[in-house]
């Protein structure tokens, strides 16, 4: 009697389906843009359907409601962002006599705002629709995670994370209007940019 063993070779492949976890990724990743251009509203499902490579009724599939894509990309975004304020935050901790956390992580946050500028859209496009207990809630999470990171992380007083959150959602305005740009006297102020 002869045993045979089965080795698959180099050439031969194992073919896997998408699964539904998998589309679900997907579609998360190509609404996020979608969302944070056009908002809640303007944005179609059909589009974002098109970008994922399925269909407008297996989306809905996936994700019976626009709200609750809308709200899947949101929380992405979220935690997108907590992971690259983490990562701040970690690498303030592993300097002898380097930049506070606080500063680190408002530092990342900034160059967040230049080079990731669909996480401040989709922040702003939330605020939008926030009237949608959904996306409150979902806001809320937002700021309760950032708090109890920039907290925990940096043991600020309350007066210096208020003062952190302010400096924050100024730099989204000024983002968002396109401020940095400038050079009036208001903008390099509000933008917290050195005089040249």
């Amino acid at each position: 009697m002869h045993t045979h063993s089965y080795v698959m070779s180099k050439t031969e492949t194992k073919r896997t389906l998408s699964t539904a976890d998998e589309r679900r990724d997907t579609l998360i990743r190509v609404a996020l843009p979608i969302f944070a251009e056009q908002g809640y509203r303007a944005a179609s499902t059909v589009q974002i359907a098109a970008a994922a490579g399925i269909s407008q009724a297996y989306l809905f599939r996936l994700f019976p409601t626009k709200l609750d894509l809308f709200e899947a990309a949101y929380d992405a975004g979220r935690s997108r962002i907590i992971a690259i304020l983490t990562k701040a935050a970690d690498e303030a901790d592993a300097t002898d006599g380097g930049e506070t956390v606080l500063h680190a992580m408002g530092h990342a946050y900034g160059e967040m705002l230049e080079t990731e500028r669909d996480l401040l859209q989709i922040q702003l496009q939330a605020q939008v629709v926030a009237g949608e207990p959904r996306i409150a809630q979902a806001a809320q999470r937002t700021f309760n995670d950032l708090y109890a990171l920039a907290s925990e992380r940096s043991g600020a007083t309350d007066e210096e994370l208020r003062d952190w959150f302010a400096t924050g959602m100024l730099m989204n305005v000024m983002a968002a209007i396109g401020a940095p740009e400038l050079t009036s006297r208001w903008s390099k102020t509000l933008c917290m940019k050195d005089e040249d």
